[in-house]
């Protein structure tokens, strides 16, 4: 690893963030004291009408108002007219820092113009697709195999809900097994078969709404980092037919929300070697986000199969693909139909001329720019910020970064597990609201996070950017009880 390409400057104390999250999550809530949610929420009744008028238009047309999940916003969604760089505006003309980030793929910063100019080339010329082959799709699968050895095939899909998808079915197909193993509380999509130990660990189904028991029959968790028990279930595993593939999110569930320590994924890889599974690195997020060569770069692992999302077209839509082994990636079927020896994908949009020229040359720009460790550094300010206005008003929060991926810990809802039923059971629904109230009080001082405990930080992050935002962070963590 050449620490000087990646996003990562000091690989964080996984130990001693778990002593703090645990303390966290052991007392009692400090949610943003009632006389200052009040302005909060007036903020939202008097800056904010254009939003609210539309999105209660929405929700006689569209499910709860808005079409995916990171645009639910406590007291209601915000209605975005403009992005650039570091900011977006509302349609009632108000601006914000962007955490969100499109929730991660956006590196270079929001509508960076240099791919936008190709995008609009590419779609002048060629329209954004025509359903036969473009040169683009060699050119961007090229580039990735530069990038990621290991990536030796590309597959180019929709998302990484259809990626993690079709590389369960080439690892079924390449193993003839069926035991999928993931970690609990990891967030892999939301087929059939992956909806299971979603976002907190031991829940299994609890989430399975509308999923016959028998499409994920065959997917297992266990519970964060406990290699030990990965190992009991490849065991028992190995006893009926085997394991087709452990996956697993490279820095840790939920994009570190449970961090893993730096010798994790090498020890999995180890484990599945000894048991004949194959490893999917889910890089969504962090692939290209922590550099060039993702996380398997960082952290020099060679997986079987790497999952691809947001980053690989650089926040264009149909942004999905899997890639890996030769011998693997040759179980898709190609063309119609197939021999039946292979699996079957479709995808009649995937990589077309828009998404392929959009990847192409928004990861040329993260190479020319060194976006990744720019974003990275940035990262490190906020981070750092972050942790003095805690130390200084003597709070409980948890704050570290992997990178440009940071996490502001407030309510501690994400870290809540079924070791301990009772308590979870308890408290989910108050910790929940406290971490929907601190969104709404990051976004009133003109902040946007990802549900108001994660930020990705991008290379339009300059440090007065941090900084500014840092003094907004203050106006809230200033503003909790017992401060």
């Amino acid at each position: 690893m050449n620490e000087s390409q990646y996003a990562i400057s000091t690989y964080p104390d996984v130990e001693a963030i778990y002593t703090r999250l645990k303390a966290l999550t052991n007392q009692p809530i400090r949610p943003i004291r009632r006389e200052a949610m009040a302005d909060v929420l007036a903020y939202f009744d008097q800056k904010c009408a254009k939003s609210k008028a539309l999105t209660d238009e929405a929700k006689q047309y569209i499910p709860g108002g808005v079409q995916h999940n990171l645009a639910f916003n406590y007291p209601f969604p915000i209605a975005i007219e403009k992005a650039e760089g570091a900011y977006l505006w509302d349609v009632d003309g108000n601006r914000y820092i962007d955490f969100l980030q499109a929730g991660g793929p956006t590196v270079l910063g929001s509508n960076y113009a240099p791919v936008r100019e190709k995008v609009l080339e590419i779609v002048n010329n060629c329209g954004p697709v025509t359903g036969l082959f473009h040169e683009y799709e060699l050119k961007l699968a090229r580039l990735i195999n530069q990038y990621m050895p290991a990536v030796e095939m590309f597959r180019m899909l929709g998302s990484g809900t259809e990626s993690v998808m079709a590389a369960i079915r080439a690892a079924r197909a390449y193993t003839k097994k069926k035991k999928i193993i993931k970690v609990g509380g990891a967030y892999h999509g939301w087929s059939d078969q992956m909806v299971y130990g979603l976002h907190i660990p031991g829940t299994g189904r609890m989430e399975a709404t509308g999923i016959p028991r028998g499409a994920n029959r065959h997917t297992q968790e266990f519970f964060p980092n406990n290699l030990a028990a990965l190992r009991r279930k490849l065991i028992a595993n190995r006893l009926r037919g085997g394991t087709a593939a452990v996956i697993v999110e490279p820095v840790g569930p939920e994009s570190g929300t449970r961090p893993v320590p730096q010798d994790f994924n090498q020890k999995v890889r180890e484990l599945c070697d000894e048991f004949g599974a194959l490893l999917i690195f889910d890089e969504v997020v962090t692939g290209f986000r922590l550099g060039m060569g993702g996380a398997q770069g960082y952290f020099n692992i060679k997986p079987d199969l790497t999952i691809f999302g947001k980053c690989v077209t650089g926040g264009y839509p149909m942004a999905g693909g899997v890639g890996g082994k030769r011998e693997i990636m040759m179980r898709f079927a190609a063309g119609i139909g197939g021999t039946g020896e292979r699996a079957y994908i479709g995808g009649t949009l995937s990589a077309n001329p828009l998404s392929c020229v959009a990847g192409y040359y928004a990861l040329e720009e993260m190479e020319r720019t060194n976006a990744a460790v720019i974003a990275g550094r940035a990262g490190d300010r906020l981070t750092l910020g972050l942790q003095a206005i805690i130390e200084k008003y003597d709070l409980p929060f948890v704050a570290y970064n992997q990178g440009s991926i940071v996490h502001l810990e407030t309510s501690g809802v994400m870290l809540l597990d079924l070791k301990n039923p009772l308590k979870t059971l308890k408290e989910i629904k108050s910790r929940r609201h406290m971490i929907e109230e601190m969104g709404a009080a990051y976004m009133s001082q003109g902040l946007i996070t990802l549900a108001g405990s994660r930020m990705y930080t991008s290379m339009a992050d300059t440090d007065a950017v941090i900084d500014e935002a840092v003094q907004k962070f203050e106006l809230v963590l200033s503003s909790v009880d017992g401060v």
